[in-house]
Order: structure tokens, then sequence, then C-alpha cells
């Protein structure tokens, strides 16, 4: 007796599925690299490389936008690590922080992105610091102030907002201890 329950169309539509999810994954990695080495360029003021290594990450996120709605869970890592490159290159070059219609993601990567950015921006206080700008070190120190006081009244369960109160708490961390050295 042989069941005709569908086995042979299920495993088609599954393997078409673990094929686009392989491009996905290569393209992720791809454009996570490519943020990476444009926000390296940036703490190197070459803005002109750091643009240059954006425009391609964007390349390699158009070829997975179709995927969106499928994998958002492997995505929305490489739209955060995409935000977070956009923020710190607007607040070095523009000494702004964009929105997430300006950078074009959907709202959990751009907060994720965004408390990120804060790392960054604690990187180039020091830089400033170091560089004895200390006007432009506390340019960046109140940006980082500004990003989390903004964010502070979103409460949202792990489930809506992934590992936003983490990040959040890491970004407070990061702001007291940049306070201290900027004191």
């Amino acid at each position: 007796m042989a069941l005709h329950i569908g086995i042979n169309e299920i495993h088609k539509e599954l393997s078409s599925r673990e094929k686009h999810l392989d491009k996905v994954l290569t393209e992720k990695r791809k454009t996570v690299r490519f943020c990476s080495n444009a926000i390296k360029a940036m703490h190197a003021y070459d803005l002109k490389a750091a643009k240059k290594h954006l425009r391609d990450a964007e390349k390699h996120l158009a070829k997975i936008e179709e995927y969106a709605g499928r994998f958002e869970s492997q995505l929305n890592h490489v739209y955060q690590e995409y935000a977070e490159a956009k923020i710190v290159l607007s607040a070095i070059e523009s000494k702004k922080i964009p929105g997430y219609k300006e950078v074009g993601v959907s709202a959990v990567p751009y907060l994720l992105g965004l408390l990120d950015a804060v790392g960054e921006l604690k990187r180039e206080m020091y830089e400033s610091l170091r560089r004895g700008n200390r006007n432009e070190g506390g340019f960046y120190f109140r940006m980082m102030e500004e990003i989390y006081d903004e964010l502070l009244p979103l409460r949202f369960s792990n489930a809506v907002l992934p590992e936003f109160r983490r990040k959040q708490d890491v970004a407070r961390r990061q702001i007291e201890q940049a306070r201290g050295e900027l004191l």
C-alpha cells in the first residue's frame, strides 16, 4: 500500500526554500562584510572608501530583498548592520542621526543598528579626544546620550523587539564609560 500524501511536492518546495536560503546567507555575509569595512574606513577618516563599501553592501542587499518576507529572522541582522553603518556615516559626515525612513530599513533593524551605533560614536569620541578636539568629543558624547534618551521610553517584549533591552543596557554602560573619560 503506497501513501499519496504529496511528499515529492513537499520535498520540491523545501529544496527550493533551502536554495533560496543559501543565496540569502551568502549575500548576507557579503553585505555584513562590506558594512564592517565601511565602518573601519569611517574610523580611518576615509569617507570615500566608506561610501564605496556601503554602495557595495546595497548591491548585495538588493539581491536578497525579494526574500525579506520569507527569511525575516535571517535578514534583520543584515539590515541592522547596514543601518548602523549608515547612521555612523551620517553622524560623522553630516553631524546628524538619520531617521529609519532615511536609512531605508524597517523599524526593528533600525533601532538595533542605532543602539549599536552608540559604540561606534564612542570610538569617534575617543578619537576626537586623542586628537585634542574636546568640542568634537563632547559632540559625539551628546549624540550618544540623545540616542539613548530617545529610545528609553520603548518597552516591548523580546518577541516584538528582539535583543533591544540587552543592547540598550550595553549602550548605557558605554555612555557611562564615555562620561568618565570625557570628565
